[in-house]
């Protein structure tokens, strides 16, 4: 234990210290957070408690810090931290909306959430949670012009399928005549 530094536990946090430790639903990490304040309090040093709970110095010390600061609560949370993922930057969401009431570049009519995310620097999927919530907040009849990509393909998989069919008669017609042609 580092000089100067002691831990005073009560009998009511010694119990449910000792309740943590004993109850074998406790979340491991807070049976040895536990213990490392019931082994600092008996007495034993840093580098024994070490040895026993097999943690380095300086998470027996961020334990017996917070259980000196916090009690018995800050050994049951853990510290919050920030996203992995950071947030988008302010007016991401203005620039999206405001995007769909330009002309598209390259020669297409609408434009698609892929095409936007490329002109806008983010996520595809970020794209559509923006126009998204612009829909929502269109109500009142703003446009919104951006095409979603799985509605394009739709669109194009229908027209496809009305030209194969019409192509597929004409090809067995021209087949036909080609096999009457050749026993004439």
């Amino acid at each position: 234990m580092r000089e100067g530094i002691t831990v005073q536990v009560s009998d009511a946090d010694r119990a449910g210290l000792v309740a943590i430790v004993a109850d074998r639903n406790s979340p491991q990490k807070h049976v040895w957070r536990a213990q490392i304040v019931l082994l600092t309090a008996d007495g034993v040093g840093t580098s024994a408690i070490m040895r026993r709970t097999g943690k380095s110095k300086v998470t027996v010390w961020r334990w017996q810090e917070r259980f000196m600061t916090q009690g018995i609560a800050g050994l049951r949370r853990d510290k919050t931290r920030p996203s992995r993922i950071p947030r988008l930057r302010t007016g991401v969401h203005d620039r999206t909306v405001a995007l769909t009431l330009t002309v598209p570049p390259a020669e297409v009519t609408h434009w698609t959430a892929a095409m936007m995310a490329k002109a806008l620097g983010v996520s595809v999927s970020s794209v559509q949670s923006h126009l998204a919530r612009a829909r929502a907040a269109a109500a009142s009849g703003a446009p919104v012009q951006a095409v979603l990509r799985s509605a394009v393909r739709r669109q194009a998989a229908r027209c496809c399928r009305s030209l194969c069919r019409s192509a597929g008669a004409c090809v067995r017609l021209v087949a036909r005549r080609e096999v009457a042609n050749l026993g004439a």
